[in-house]
């Protein structure tokens, strides 16, 4: 009887460690969907009202701010809209050896407003 307790107890701890890492997985992306959005609205308003930083530097500010790295920007002036991509690391996670990370897309269209 002690060995199944045993062997219970091992299954547990397992699904235990497993669903840590899939909470620190969503959390992570969680973060990187908020500095990715956060990165596009830099990165739409630097084109719609110039103000001397170029909209790539506005999104990689607002991705760091945000706990992420930039690695993309669609965002060349000019153009209505703002396409990014920032990636956040998970960090080791218990079943999985090694450094993880996750990344999100996001886009932001400039509205001027003209019906």
């Amino acid at each position: 009887m002690t060995v199944v307790a045993a062997g219970m107890m091992a299954i547990i701890a397992v699904l235990l460690l497993g669903a840590t890492d899939v909470w620190r997985v969503l959390e992570a992306k969680s973060r990187a969907q908020t500095a990715a959005d956060a990165a596009a609205l830099a990165a739409a308003q630097s084109l719609a009202l110039p103000d001397g930083v170029a909209p790539v530097e506005a999104a990689a500010s607002f991705a760091a701010a945000n706990g992420g790295e930039l690695l993309s920007c669609a965002c060349t002036p000019g153009q209505a809209e703002a396409v990014v991509e920032v990636t956040v690391d998970v960090g080791d996670l218990l079943l999985i050896p090694g450094a993880h990370g996750v990344t999100a897309l996001a886009k932001a269209a400039v509205g001027l407003g003209v019906p």
